[in-house]
């Protein structure tokens, strides 16, 4: 009897053209579902939580698949390490109830982009990070993400030539934290469109170079109109830290991120 198996997987996007499978480049979903074939002996799809872009990285992307076979699902991970590419790796595995999914039963997502911002740039976070030199005005950032929070019509923030989506989602958190010269910008929400945090990361960073003022971004988000927003930040700076299926394990991130963002402004 088939199990329906979750797993939770970790993966550097730079040199992987998206999450999903194509037809004529390299994707996670083609690494993943080609190993879990091997270990299996049988044609495997897997079905993941987010679609993320070309570029963009995973600390907990969730995926699940159907399969029949003799390994337990606990050594599942430690299998895969010899059919993956080292920019991939599964963290853990477990069996799930027959209908459970991964996209349709998650409560939320948390994302998170990353700006490297100094004089010079970090080598070691080209990867990861877009690098901005000017200074950040961190004030004028988190007034457009405040304005951002709460249940909106997303439009303004969606990418160009998508799959047409309702527009309409409900941001629980947005909240900046600092590492160093890193900051991070931190959405938690309970439905992304496509390039929505790229786009929403872009236009806080105008707002920190004073390029928007506040009033302006909140007209940008009331006109629903892409045309009006700024350019959409690099893939790069981009990571899905996780997918949550209890609302309870939610509320300890954005606390804990909460309290984060609270201890830097005491400094």
């Amino acid at each position: 009897m088939k199990k329906n198996i979750c797993l939770t997987v970790a993966y550097d996007g730079t040199d992987f053209h998206g999450f999903q499978r194509q037809t004529n480049a390299s994707s996670v979903q083609l690494c993943i579902e080609q190993g879990l074939s091997a270990i299996f002996r049988s044609p495997i799809t897997i079905y993941g939580a987010a679609r993320t872009d070309a570029g963009v990285h995973a600390r907990g992307q969730v995926v699940n698949f159907y399969g029949e076979g003799s390994i337990p699902t606990e050594k599942i991970p430690y299998a895969m390490k010899g059919y993956l590419p080292p920019e991939i790796a599964v963290l853990s595995a477990r069996d799930m109830p027959e209908h459970f999914s991964v996209r349709h039963d998650n409560v939320g997502k948390h994302y998170c982009y990353t700006i490297d911002n100094q004089r010079i740039h970090d080598p070691f976070q080209l990867r990861y990070a877009w690098f901005i030199r000017k200074p950040l005005d961190r004030q004028a950032m988190q007034a457009g993400a405040e304005i951002l929070l709460g249940t909106h019509d997303f439009s303004a923030f969606e990418g160009q030539n998508t799959t047409p989506m309702n527009p309409v989602k409900t941001m629980y958190g947005i909240i900046l934290t600092e590492r160093g010269s890193l900051l991070d910008i931190h959405v938690i929400g309970d439905g992304f469109l496509y390039h929505m945090v790229r786009n929403i990361a872009g236009g806080l960073v105008d707002l920190g170079l004073h390029r928007l003022e506040p009033d302006e971004f909140r007209r940008i988000l009331d006109g629903r109109d892409r045309t009006q927003l700024g350019a959409t930040a690099p893939a790069r700076g981009l990571c899905l830290e996780e997918v949550f299926y209890q609302d309870q394990r939610m509320q300890q991130v954005l606390q804990k991120l909460q309290i984060e963002q609270i201890g830097e402004k005491r400094k």
